[in-house]
């Protein structure tokens, strides 16, 4: 690779003096409230700076992409017996819940004639600039609300510029889902297959985890916190599986009276596992800037645990904004591999359809070594980790882990992707991304060592968060 151009030289010391600033603010802004352990945590081992630590006896699934997410949901709603919570960044009432599936307003009225049904919507921006709009969200609650049993209520109480992001459903405090996966169509038609094939519109990736077991009273729990009114607390939910499962989220500072001082358990879990990182990290996400996620890539792509260090990333090839931000920061793990003396360390990948568009990736999926898998709302940007809300599950079941993992590979490569982590990445995935075929679903992304966009990530922190 060529070296840096006299102004990237500068770009790239602008832009980490930047960072900085930001990593600076940001440990200043959780030491004052008590999570000084969340924004330094050591390698390893699970969340220890929230409200919910691991709880045991439960069963976890992995579902992949709405054709399997959607009817799963619909279903468990359908059966509910006392109650049913949906918490969600928008909804569109006319979102189909699948292929032949209801429709989410007639599922919802219909699920609201025999049990409660209550709908957590975050308000919207306030500013016409964005969507979803607040007169926007204000004519979707009414549509769901009219002529139904089902209650909507709207957070406003979201940090400025910012939203509630999380997206989460609970029946009957038994059956929790924790997902990227939104029921609207704003954005793109989440009603996708694994296979992804040519459609009209751009395709969909998106990755859910249905639960069940005491982790559900955890995910019913901040339910509550953020519901704004009095509801009666959940149901001790008793053991349905073998599996340890953590509730970790993100929730701001002075947002909420049951929280005042927030929670940033997402952050510190992702610090830890990468910290920990010994063989591989994948990650699936809609944006990767966040400078303290990034710096640690960056120590581990350049001083390796071992020769045979990989990361792997698998990107929206056009992301809804922030593709400058996401770029730069790639740019500066393909140095940093380069610099460490492997350039194969670091590989960025993202998905189209077979001879068609694009497939936005949309999932929020870390994988560390096939012994750590979180899946939930969270991107890997400063909005997630610092300031919007989010919540995701944390699995450390080894099998469960590799299972996931060689779920998402095969399906993104086409093949059974079966073998060491490692060689399958140098040996299958590097090679077929790199032919770049139409025919194919995975490609290179594109651009990634382009390091004037070094600078973006920083500055948009700076504007939106410091």
């Amino acid at each position: 690779m060529n070296g840096p151009y006299p102004f990237d030289r500068l770009d790239d010391a602008v832009g980490e003096g930047i960072e900085g600033v930001i990593r600076a603010h940001h440990r200043r802004r959780l030491q004052a409230r008590g999570h000084g352990a969340a924004f330094d945590p050591p390698p390893g081992g699970w969340a220890r700076s929230g409200r919910f630590g691991p709880r045991q006896g439960n069963a976890v699934e992995v579902l992949v992409d709405g054709e399997e997410v959607l009817p799963r949901v619909a279903g468990d709603i359908l059966g509910a017996s006392s109650h049913v919570e949906i918490a969600g960044w928008h909804f569109t009432p006319s979102f189909r819940m699948g292929d032949g599936g209801p429709i989410l307003r007639d599922l919802l009225a219909d699920a609201a004639r025999s049990v409660e049904v209550r709908v957590l919507a975050w308000a919207g921006a306030p500013l016409p600039l964005f969507r979803p709009g607040r007169a926007d969200v204000r004519a979707m609650r009414d549509e769901l609300e009219r002529g139904t049993g089902v209650q909507v209520r709207l957070d406003a109480n979201e940090r400025p510029m910012h939203c509630h992001h999380e997206k989460l459903v609970v029946v009957d405090d038994r059956v929790a889902y924790v997902s990227g996966l939104d029921f609207t169509l704003l954005g793109g038609d989440r009603r996708d297959s694994s296979a992804h094939r040519r459609r009209e519109g751009i395709g969909w990736h998106d990755v859910c985890v249905r639960l069940e077991g005491p982790v559900v009273s955890d995910v019913a729990e901040h339910f509550r916190l953020r519901w704004p009114e009095p509801m009666p607390p959940p149901t001790a939910t008793q053991a349905a599986g073998d599996m340890e499962a953590q509730l970790v989220r993100t929730v701001p500072e002075r947002r909420y009276r049951g929280l005042p001082a927030g929670e940033f358990t997402i952050l510190e879990s992702y610090l830890r596992a990468l910290r920990a990182a010994e063989r591989f990290v994948y990650l699936e996400s809609q944006f990767l800037w966040s400078p303290e996620l990034v710096q640690v890539l960056v120590d581990k792509l350049h001083d390796p645990p071992r020769p045979d260090f990989r990361v792997v990333v698998l990107l929206p090839a056009k992301p809804n904004n922030g593709r400058d931000d996401t770029r730069g920061q790639l740019g500066v793990l393909v140095d940093a591999a380069t610099v460490g003396g492997d350039e194969r360390r670091f590989l960025a990948c993202t998905l189209f359809q077979p001879e068609g568009n694009l497939v936005y990736v949309h999932a929020k999926v870390g994988i560390v070594d096939d012994s750590w898998l979180t899946v939930g709302s969270a991107n890997l940007n400063e909005h997630s980790l610092f300031n919007d809300t989010e919540v995701n599950v944390v699995v450390r079941e080894p099998e469960l882990v590799r299972s996931a993992r060689l779920r998402l590979w095969s399906e993104h490569l086409e093949e059974d992707a079966d073998g060491d982590p490692v060689q399958v990445i140098d040996e299958r995935w590097r090679p077929l991304a790199s032919e770049q075929s139409e025919r194919r679903k995975l490609r290179l992304l594109r651009g990634v060592s382009r390091r004037s966009g070094a600078l973006m990530g920083p500055l948009n922190g700076l504007l939106v968060d410091g």
